[in-house]
């Protein structure tokens, strides 16, 4: 494989071709009006103009990126995440091209790309399922009798689904139909297909991943865990590895199922198996995503490996030169996703031009950013522009390096994500290890966001400041924050 089209854009995009270059494989940009001056398309060895800044004319145009691919001799295309990276007619359509689609083959895209099918076919491999069902609802009066049988709440989940898109919590019998109906006309909308099916809904769970890589020939192992709870709108915004409540036990049972996930679609590359962790430790198999992960970084700072390097590796026809045993878990890594939201004001899109940008630099410090200073951020994508990567020894000093880095990370011109993630990391219930899905709902407090002295507190002032109002002195007593330490 000597040149490798990337049919993505941003950091990704950027990421991707680094690696590329330090293996000597010639690097091809695709780019739209929006990203004409993006920093991934000065880096690409060649770039060429796909189309208008909309989606459906440019990243998902899947005529002109496979005429480009054809046109200059590439031998690969690398899809990354989003856009064409789960979609099987494309991957179906670049391979008759004679051209490797670098993912999983076209059974794992369909099969794991369907909710209902990806139960149907981990469930012959004895992984741990939601209690639920197993086909899409076509009669909702019997629906209900099984919401009923499970127990409520209960979760109606788009089968085409992610992002939370589709996916409705239903805690009576009364509302059943009117989030029904809302589930249906949600998963029409965002995926062209109304189905949808039941699952118990696991109240208070971990979201906690397995990274697996599979090659050609059969072998498949797993690359550890990312803990990924903290999130808006059912979409991540920290991940870490490991994760502070799995011990070796669990993680071995975990990783097991993840690899029998992987087996029960024949698949090859790198990929993601996602499960809830309930308060006991019980997990359940949520759904796979065929591709390389956003948070992938965390997984290759504590492995030490380059996980596009493996699906280069594996698109090659390579047999893996990992065995499980080789694994190891080198210190704690943590990322943040710097999104252009506001999360003063539910976290919205705040987009604007980059009018200043400084990135935090250091040992163990790494930033996947796809922005230079005085860009305009484009309305027509996704609103992360960076991740900030940090890794450490412990854990401990992985949350302390990633609150400097943050403090270190200037941009100017719009509001980031950077300020909730400094609460997020400086919250006890994130140090503790506890948080769950839920975080942002239970803790986050838009009048503490705004508080220096709040951002700044870290956890060993909070002990103390625990300690002077046990011993009662009358100052602490007064002090501005005493009723939300307490509410804590």
């Amino acid at each position: 494989m000597k040149k490798v089209l990337v049919a993505n854009r941003g950091e990704i995009a950027l990421r991707i071709m680094r690696t590329l270059k330090r293996l000597d494989i010639i690097s091809v940009a695709v780019y739209s009006d929006a990203d004409k001056n993006a920093p991934f398309v000065k880096f690409a060895d060649e770039a060429y103009y796909l189309g208008e800044s909309s989606p459906a004319k440019s990243y998902l145009n899947q005529d002109k990126i496979i005429d480009i691919a054809l046109q200059t001799n590439t031998d690969g295309i690398h899809p990354a995440y989003g856009f064409l990276s789960e979609n099987a007619v494309f991957a179906k359509r670049v391979t008759e091209a004679g051209i490797k689609f670098i993912g999983p083959g076209i059974e794992a895209i369909n099969i794991m790309g369907d909710k209902i099918d990806a139960k149907q076919a981990v469930k012959a491999f004895d992984v741990p399922m939601v209690p639920g069902t197993d086909e899409a609802i076509t009669d909702i009066n019997e629906a209900k009798i099984i919401a009923e049988g499970i127990g409520y709440p209960i979760l109606i989940k788009a089968s085409a689904g992610g992002g939370g898109k589709g996916m409705r919590v239903v805690e009576s019998n009364e509302e059943f139909e009117s989030q029904y109906d809302r589930a249906v006309s949600e998963a029409v909308s965002s995926f062209g297909n109304g189905a949808v099916f039941i699952e118990k809904f696991v109240q208070d769970p971990k979201h906690i991943e397995i990274q697996i890589l599979a090659d050609q020939h059969g072998n498949v192992i797993h690359l550890l865990e990312r803990e990924c709870s903290i999130q808006r709108r059912h979409q991540k915004v920290i991940e870490e590895a490991p994760s502070a409540v799995v011990d070796e036990a669990l993680r071995q049972r975990m990783g097991a199922a993840a690899i029998n996930v992987a087996k029960s679609c024949n698949y090859e590359g790198v990929g993601t198996v996602e499960f809830l962790l309930d308060r006991n430790k019980n997990f359940y198999f949520l759904e796979m995503n065929t591709r390389l992960q956003v948070e992938h970084p965390v997984t290759e700072m504590i492995t030490g490996l380059d996980l596009v390097e493996e699906q280069i590796k594996v698109a090659r026809g390579e047999v893996l030169d990992l065995k499980q045993s080789d694994i190891k878990i080198n210190g704690h890594a943590i990322e943040v996703r710097v999104y252009a939201e506001d999360p003063e004001n539910d976290f919205l899109p705040d987009l604007g031009v980059l009018e200043y940008y400084k990135k935090p630099t250091g040992l163990g410090i790494r930033v996947d950013d796809g922005y230079e200073q005085g860009m305009q951020i484009a309305i027509e994508y996704d609103s992360m522009i960076a991740k900030l990567i940090v890794h450490a020894k412990t854990r401990d000093e992985a949350i302390d390096k990633t609150i400097k880095a943050i403090d270190a990370y200037k941009i100017n011109g719009f509001a980031t994500t950077l300020g909730f993630c400094k609460f997020a990391l400086n919250h006890p219930e994130f140090r503790n290890g506890k948080f769950t899905i839920n975080f942002v709902g239970e803790h986050y407090d838009l009048a503490l966001l705004k508080t220096p002295l709040s951002e700044a507190i870290s956890i060993k002032a909070f002990q103390v400041f625990q300690e002077k109002l046990k011993e009662n002195i009358p100052q602490f007593k007064q002090a501005p924050f005493s009723a939300w330490l307490n509410n804590r």
